[in-house]
């Protein structure tokens, strides 16, 4: 004889309240807050004001792009902060920030910034040739 089966028990309606009789909640901080914002975003603004900040002073800077990647391939001890390639035949000049180890070297928004712009400095002055202090007057200053 078969026995008889059990209906399945009805589908959980979603909720509407929390157990304490209140609504849904929303997000901590709306999209226009720096809280919204993951870290890998956060880096590229840093980034990106720093790039905007010495394209003012060098021009020919539009022509370059700039990367964040978020580790190096590292062969050596040395772990760098970025990396520069001049143009080739197919590709522009490059500027690599690597946004792990800048971020590990650092506790604070304002820390980061001051040194995610010295090594966008430094990688502009490799690529062109020049010193750091003649890209930006006010390197090694902040």
């Amino acid at each position: 004889m078969d026995s008889p089966v059990s209906p399945r028990p009805p589908e959980p309606r979603p909720r509407r309240r929390d157990r304490h009789g209140r609504g849904m909640r929303g997000p901590v901080a709306p999209p226009q807050v720096p809280l919204s914002l993951s870290r890998a975003e956060s880096f590229n603004d840093l980034v990106q004001d720093s790039v905007d900040r010495l394209e003012r002073r060098w021009p020919q800077l539009a022509d370059v792009e700039f990367l964040v990647m978020d580790v190096p391939d590292v062969k050596d001890d040395v772990v760098p902060l970025g990396l520069s390639a001049p143009a080739a035949k197919e590709r522009p000049a490059r500027i690599v920030l690597y946004r792990r180890p800048v971020e590990i070297r650092t506790k604070s928004r304002d820390e980061r910034a001051m040194l995610v712009h010295e090594v966008v400095v430094e990688q502009v002055a490799e690529l062109l040739g020049l010193a750091p202090e003649s890209v930006d007057p006010r390197y090694g200053q902040e």
